[in-house]
């Protein structure tokens, strides 16, 4: 039985992903104007090393992954980003139902912990959550389990009694590696394969759906 949900934030609580990607097109481009945005896709959800990595081979200019890295962190975007505009205005009422209904809550992201905070802040919904685990406190982020792994074992409970609500196919990895039940919000934009998802949700409020079954 289902205990418990933990939420991933990009992609899930906000719709980040395509503005974050819009950054990173602009800044390629400039170093290669022959650069497409789906060059860029399998960045969405990877690994800050895997992220740049991928912008290496797009740009493919010399500069290493660590150099380029550096060069667009010159640039605060995220300070330039308003979060309230990319919220999913359904969140808030699906996390007030579900705790209604006795779920525990949790986010587990590979984002850094400030940021995180920062968006469950300004968009009024920092309450809901018991536990807030960040991809930065340690080693290997998703895809490994561990940041699942982790974020169970604060709320103490066994793995198979937390649903965890993803996008990306490098999160549903990690949260399938973890033993969690998975439902994944579609995303058709960036090429995820979602199939080691057990529910399929048209938005985030059909979660609601999935712990009835779950």
């Amino acid at each position: 039985m289902i205990k418990a949900v933990i939420f991933d934030m990009d992609g899930v609580i906000i719709d980040s992903e395509g503005v974050y990607l819009q950054y990173q097109l602009e800044f390629a481009k400039k170093k290669n104007p022959n650069v497409k945005p789906e060059d860029l896709y399998p960045m969405v959800g990877a690994t800050k090393q895997e992220c740049w990595e991928v912008v290496e081979r797009a740009v493919s200019n010399g500069q290493t992954w660590e150099e380029l890295r550096t060069e667009f962190r010159r640039r605060d975007i995220y300070g330039e980003i308003d979060y309230r505009s990319i919220y999913r205005p359904e969140v808030t009422d699906t996390l007030k139902q579900l705790k209604h209904a006795g779920f525990r809550l949790a986010l587990a992201s590979s984002t850094h912990l400030e940021l995180v905070e920062r968006v469950l802040k300004e968009n009024g919904i920092r309450e809901y959550f018991e536990a807030v685990v960040s991809g930065e406190q340690f080693k290997k982020s998703k895809p490994d389990p561990e940041i699942y792994l982790y974020t169970v074992s604060q709320l103490q409970l066994k793995p198979e009694e937390c649903l965890a609500v993803e996008d990306s196919t490098i999160g549903i990895t990690a949260a399938h590696r973890a033993g969690l039940k998975i439902a994944a919000v579609i995303d058709t934009r960036y090429g995820f394969d979602q199939s080691l998802a057990d529910y399929k949700l048209n938005q985030v409020k059909d979660v609601l759906e999935a712990v009835k079954g779950a």
